[in-house]
């Protein structure tokens, strides 16, 4: 039959991927975190998760997660006054699933209080984490020869756009063959 395509409208199928490969060169990569809290030692009595957290920084979009016997540990979240003082009677969320498995999402930047019920904070099962907003990506030096401009535009210029049009006419190679 003359005059009939296979595959979906071409140019408009190279425009979509190319639109898709620009955006995702140009997106920043972000990152998030699962922590596990206490590392191989879990979160469980008899371990000073203060020194523990000192020296981690935890993000923005980083979670939280708590290993622990599921039959007596808990995870609560608490102000400040109870944290200090272990209490656990009137917490501002309970996460624990039931399961010993559970996380926590870190998606406000504030300071976070966990602590264990039923007796467990007072053995050191609380902890106590500052949530930062996540550092801009370091802005990279411009590389530049004597007496010339700088080559990063080039250079990307020379490999992405290529690229990007060589994923298009694949792509379109791909959908009149289907």
């Amino acid at each position: 039959m003359e005059g009939v395509r296979r595959g979906f409208g071409s140019g408009s199928a190279v425009a979509a991927v190319v639109l898709l490969a620009l955006v995702l060169v140009m997106v920043p990569e972000a990152s998030a975190a699962r922590i596990t809290v206490g590392g191989n030692k879990g979160w469980s009595p008899n371990f000073n998760y203060t020194i523990w957290a000192q020296d981690k920084h935890f993000y923005n979009g980083d979670w939280l997660f708590f290993v622990y016997d599921r039959n007596q540990q808990n995870i609560l979240e608490v102000n400040k006054t109870n944290y200090e003082t272990c209490n656990s009677d009137h917490p501002l969320h309970n996460w624990t699933t039931g399961a010993g498995r559970d996380v926590v999402p870190l998606n406000v930047t504030r300071h976070y209080y966990f602590v264990s019920g039923n007796g467990f904070c007072f053995s050191g099962m609380k902890m106590a984490v500052q949530v930062e907003k996540l550092p801009p990506p370091p802005k990279a030096a411009p590389v530049a020869s004597k007496g010339s401009t700088p080559l990063a535009p080039v250079f990307r210029s020379q490999f992405v756009l290529p690229a990007i049009f060589a994923i298009g006419a694949v792509w379109d190679a791909f959908l009149r063959f289907c």
